[in-house]
């Protein structure tokens, strides 16, 4: 294992985390009217209608696939019974469906925005870096379940497990486990990383304003009283 590996899969996470957590934070409290999704959909509806569903849907299933499926301990599913193979079968047929979604969607939005002049216009560097960024991830994320399909034993799917597990829990050899992984899940797990960094100085940011919003649903009804 080479330093190269050791700083890319056991340091560079906490500072992917520490970026993402404390520049949002800092985004919130400075820049408060940046903090927005801008839309586009005055300037230009097209594909937006469909397109926009269908990625978040599929990055929704996605992020928490990722979440329950890496995060959840072997022993888990050890106890409840589920072979490791099945699990990436699971696994690899959920993520393409998921995947497939976003990519679909995520390329229509592509289309829309680069299609139309106005959109062009209003399109910021940073906008064409966070499309394209996620467009290479989903891309990478898909690729792997080819080189899955070759090892159907889960042996990699459990070293994936053992590495966003260890690094959760702060344990120094979480490099060491995937040190072997082939080369597209280690530039899924770069890209993806690399997502977290670019976060908080783009329009991701809507994103925690999205699960704020399930408190909303707690919330009592608006009285409205006529004069």
């Amino acid at each position: 294992m080479n330093y190269t590996h050791q700083f890319l899969f056991g340091i560079y996470p906490y500072i992917a985390l520490a970026v993402f957590l404390l520049g949002s934070l800092i985004r919130f409290d400075r820049e408060q009217y940046s903090w927005r999704s801008e839309s586009s959909q005055v300037l230009h509806t097209g594909a937006l209608r469909l397109g926009s569903p269908l990625f978040h849907i599929g990055v929704i299933g996605l992020f928490f696939g990722h979440a329950v499926g890496l995060l959840t301990p072997v022993a888990v599913w050890d106890a409840l019974g589920v072979p490791h193979g099945a699990k990436q079968l699971f696994a690899m047929i959920a993520g393409g469906v998921m995947g497939t979604l976003a990519l679909v969607g995520l390329l229509m939005l592509l289309a829309r925005r680069f299609a139309s002049d106005r959109l062009r216009k209003v399109t910021t560097f940073k906008d064409k870096i966070v499309l394209l960024w996620i467009l290479a991830t989903l891309l990478l994320g898909l690729s792997s379940i080819i080189s899955s399909a070759g090892h159907m034993d889960g042996h990699m799917m459990v070293l994936l497990m053992g590495w966003a597990q260890h690094i959760v829990t702060f344990r120094a050899d979480a490099a060491a486990l995937i040190v072997d992984a082939p080369l597209v899940f280690k530039l899924h797990l770069f890209m993806g990383m690399s997502l977290f960094v670019i976060f908080p100085f783009t329009r991701l940011v809507h994103v925690w304003s999205g699960f704020g919003a399930a408190a909303y649903l707690g919330r009592a009804f608006q009285l409205v009283r006529t004069r």
